[in-house]
């Protein structure tokens, strides 16, 4: 296929595996009866993604307990009371926030992606958790003995390893997930704490070749959990100027979800650097209707009306389950929907003369 389409990340999990993430979490399963099951179940959804025609997957996070928080899983130094994030529909998810230092990653990108490759036979996009994100364990009064310049400089050091680690061992691309984005706007108007997310990416990002940067991508959307969002309130308009302003080649943008696509599709075309490519959310995990191949297709000639079609590449908006518990969307919806869009792509793909 050569116009790109990709999946952003999650896969809803199978009912054994949530089961057994409480039990792991409750202490009546260890952790290698909770790593058996983990990997068969990357097995079974390889598998089924690659059925759909994807040509590039991941392994739908499936072993992660989240896509924010892998790096905190096991590590001692955390309390549960951090930074609550509210969703739209009255349900919240809750940071922990970090007691001691020095911060270390307890698990990197690099050990998802080893067991991916042992089944995956197309290429494997490896997502990561923004720096930004992970910013926010650090508790706003400060740690005794560890400033938070000391923090920083830690997380920049252990971000850019874990990014590193999948370019290293055969990840097709990384693609930072920078869903914290349009929610900064939200909690500060002014704009000052989306500039400082974007400063703090930038810096992990510096760690690499302008060729390295050109395989790492940044993923934004406005949450997507339990069927509902954290900042879908947010105007684009806000976020898209700091956004491009990342050191990355690849950008994969919620779209299809949007009340107003072509005016988003009008502030991209304003703001993306040249080279920069551009993957439009052409599909909806929230909604629960299973979108035609048409539509898909309809919406990629929106966007190449903004957007040159050599630039254009297609996404789902956000994963299926970016929380390893949510289950509201169910496995064969969203593998229907993937196939939607790869069908979709397709269709456009021809349209194009490609």
């Amino acid at each position: 296929m050569t116009l790109p389409t990709e999946p952003i990340g999650s896969i809803p999990r199978p009912a054994q595996l949530i089961g057994a993430g409480a039990d792991l979490a409750a202490g009546r399963i260890t952790t290698g009866d909770y790593a058996r099951l983990a990997e068969a179940a990357v097995r079974l959804t390889i598998e089924e993604l690659e059925a759909t025609g994807s040509p590039v997957i991941t392994d739908g996070e499936q072993g992660k307990p989240s896509f924010a928080t892998y790096p905190l899983a096991g590590l001692d130094a955390l309390a549960p009371d951090g930074v609550v994030i509210p969703f739209a529909d009255g349900h919240t998810r809750q940071l922990p926030r970090l007691t001691a230092g020095p911060f270390r990653y307890a698990n990197h990108a690099a050990g998802y992606l080893e067991l991916a490759l042992r089944y995956a036979r197309v290429p494997v996009k490896q997502p990561v958790i923004a720096a930004s994100a992970l910013s926010l364990i650090y508790p706003p009064g400060g740690i005794d003995g560890y400033p938070r310049e000391a923090f920083v400089a830690d997380l920049v050091r252990e971000a850019a390893a874990d990014i590193r680690g999948a370019l290293d061992n055969g990840a097709h691309s990384v693609q930072i997930d920078f869903t914290e984005g349009r929610l900064a706007v939200k909690l500060d108007p002014s704009g000052q704490l989306l500039a400082s997310f974007i400063d703090l990416n930038n810096q992990v990002l510096a760690e690499f070749s302008p060729e390295e940067q050109r395989r790492i991508g940044v993923h934004t959307c406005p949450g997507g959990d339990q069927d509902s969002t954290h900042s879908a309130d947010v105007d684009y308009a806000a976020l898209l100027p700091g956004l491009f302003s990342l050191n990355v080649g690849t950008f994969y943008i919620q779209l299809a979800s949007e009340p107003d696509r072509p005016r988003v599709l009008r502030a991209i075309n304003e703001h993306a650097r040249p080279g920069q490519r551009i993957f439009v959310g052409v599909i909806d995990p929230i909604d629960p209707r299973i979108e035609t191949a048409e539509e898909v297709r309809d919406r990629v000639l929106e966007a190449a009306t903004y957007i040159e079609p050599g630039r254009l590449g297609t996404c789902d908006d956000s994963g299926f389950a970016p929380f390893g518990d949510d289950t509201s969307t169910s496995r064969e919806t969203a593998f229907a929907k993937i196939r939607a869009r790869v069908a979709g792509t397709q269709l456009a793909a021809r349209e194009f003369g490609l």
